[in-house]
């Protein structure tokens, strides 16, 4: 158990990094020094790291800025802060982009349909039109439209360069002064690098390669390409929806001969090349091995995932366990290895961040513990929940509760069992190459006097699916006998509750302009085991992804107040003693 330790010497520090903490009302974020002591409580819902003497922190579901001492530079009103460049964020505030400088103001005074982050001292915008066209411009650093948005779309400035849409089959390359260095007539020019930029000759052709000055240098051949970095790039020879990836030089040599599943550029010279790890199902994944910009093969394909390489040293996984790998393609020697998949982060005071199983700690170079999260979150004496791991394959992984400190050990057994199967800890096969990945977790949403809600939420990705399903189960559990409670206990016997509750949700989604992404005619009212969970002061119902609303509107809720449904209470019931009187 991790004991938090809290030290005002550590506001002081220049170093902060994030944490997240299981507390009695779900998960809070804050930050802790470099010796491991707190010095930012936990309390945000979200924490982002450091990226100059600010953060970007989640509270209410709003964006803010925060100092070192955990003051706001800017409170949390926005919708959404990205990532600084060049002293600069974009920033969504109601419905429009602005630029925030790093002090928290934001600079100039008109909105955007969308912006992107600064680079070369230009970031780009757009702005949407009545007929629903958007057109792309660029901003400088005082927000000033230097390269008004006329353009069909428009990419970032790297070493001064930036290519745009002008029209149907004509691109321009551009300086940041809006300068026309070329143009070029052709339906398709990506991004540059290395003086080359991507083209199709026709809408559906091969891929090639111009210079800037347009002329054509690697005649269309691939299927895809990406942009030249140090003198190489990535390219796709499959002809249809399968990956024969490759590397090529400057002259359209084959560096590495195409015909693999996947290929990272990590940077350092060095490639991760993935095969499939089905060849019958290559969306699955790869194993990957590393080359050199030779496309010498360094190691074997033995790595599960590969970071890029930042101070000589990659972050690398083979499932089991995560490292980091030194120009070699081999386990670095000298760095701790950690038992699970996930990332490594050396940062500059030579700290290491490891995203583990979807849990981060710190250590030091020696592996020495710094800062890990605890697996127990105390309620009251002496009740506790405590969490468990449960990995039996790569790709199945979950973390689920047990209940501890109930005085009835029978009880406690069926408690315990049953959230077992509510997070789905289930026999899998160890050795098999599943076509989908499962994480689940849980969350104590609250907790008082005898009632423990706990919040178990889960998501399944099928292989090749544009997007998983995501599950959310909460539990209503009574410590002190293991009674666990349905909607139904809430509500006197006799009372029609299900009607009841279900024109009051209809009246919501009549008359609240916040529903109005219902799907029209899909609601017909709730069911008498409807989803719920109960607060403080209000029930809460929900629904099931698609079931009402579309895919992206997550699970639509509703808040009941207990003092619009206070006729049909049970409040001599155990559901409502076990958190009231």
């Amino acid at each position: 158990m991790t004991v938090i330790r809290y030290d005002m010497r550590a506001t002081r520090s220049r170093i902060l990094y994030p944490i997240a903490v299981k507390t009695t009302s779900g998960t809070k974020w804050g930050y802790i020094n470099n010796s491991g002591a707190v010095a930012i409580r936990p309390q945000y819902e979200y924490a982002n790291p450091f990226q100059f003497d600010a953060a970007v922190v989640q509270l209410n579901d709003k964006q803010g800025l925060i100092d070192r001492t955990g003051a706001y530079v800017a409170k949390p009103i926005y919708g959404y802060i990205g990532n600084f460049s060049e002293g600069r964020a974009p920033v969504i505030t109601g419905s429009s982009y602005r630029l925030m400088n790093e002090d928290g103001d934001l600079v100039g005074r008109k909105g955007y349909s969308y912006m992107a982050e600064m680079h070369d001292g230009r970031a780009v915008i757009s702005e949407s039109k009545p007929e629903g066209e958007s057109l792309y411009g660029y901003i400088d650093r005082q927000a000033n439209e230097v390269i008004p948005p006329v353009y069909l779309d428009a990419g970032d400035f790297a070493n001064k360069r930036a290519v745009v849409k002008v029209k149907v089959n004509e691109y321009a390359l551009l300086q940041p002064d809006g300068k026309k260095l070329a143009t070029y007539a052709y339906p398709y020019v990506g991004q540059p690098g290395d003086g080359y930029l991507a083209f199709r000759a026709t809408d559906n052709g091969k891929t090639g390669y111009l210079n800037e000055r347009g002329q054509v240098v690697i005649e269309p051949r691939f299927s895809s390409a990406m942009p030249f970095h140090g003198g190489r790039a990535i390219v796709n020879i499959a002809e249809d929806y399968t990956n024969q990836y490759g590397v090529i030089d400057q002259q359209g040599r084959e560096v590495i001969k195409p015909g693999y599943n996947e290929i990272r550029d990590l940077g350092n010279e060095r490639f991760a090349v993935g095969n499939a790890i089905n060849e019958e199902e290559p969306f699955i994944g790869s194993v990957f091995a590393i080359f050199d910009s030779s496309g010498r093969k360094l190691t074997e394909f033995i790595y599960t995932d590969v970071g890029q390489f930042h101070h000589g040293l990659a972050s690398a996984t083979n499932g089991n366990e995560t490292f980091f790998i030194d120009a070699s393609g081999k386990a670095a020697q000298g760095f701790p290895r950690y038992d699970g998949s996930g990332t490594l982060t050396l940062m500059d005071d030579g700290i290491i961040q490891a995203s583990i199983d979807q849990r981060t700690l710190y250590t030091l170079r020696n592996g020495r513990v710094v800062w890990q999260p605890s697996t127990i979150i105390p309620l009251r004496s002496p009740y506790r929940v405590k969490e468990q791991k449960y990995k039996p394959n790569p790709n199945y992984l979950v973390y689920y509760p047990v209940v501890e400190g109930m005085s009835d050990a029978n009880a406690a057994a069926k408690v315990n069992q049953k959230l077992r199967e509510l997070s789905l800890v289930k026999p899998i096969d160890p050795d098999a190459d599943l076509n989908y990945s499962y994480n689940g977790d849980f969350d104590v949403a609250w907790f008082k006097k005898d009632l423990l809600v706990l919040e178990l939420t889960g998501y399944n990705y099928p292989f090749g699916a544009a997007h998983g399903m995501p599950t959310q189960i909460y539990s209503h559990i009574n410590v002190s006998d293991g009674s666990m409670y349905e909607l139904k206990d809430l509500f006197k016997q006799d009372s029609d509750y299900v009607a009841i509750l279900s024109e009051i949700v209809g009246n919501q989604i009549k008359n609240d302009p916040q529903y109005d992404y219902i799907f029209p005619d899909s609601y017909t009212g709730i069911k008498a085991d409807q989803p719920f969970f109960v607060t403080e002061h209000a029930l809460h119902l929900y629904f099931e992804p698609y079931e009402i609303a579309p895919y992206a509107a997550g699970f639509p809720t509703f808040v009941v107040p207990y003092a619009q449904i206070e006729a049909i209470l049970d409040k001599k019931g155990a559901f409502w003693r076990s958190f009231n009187g």
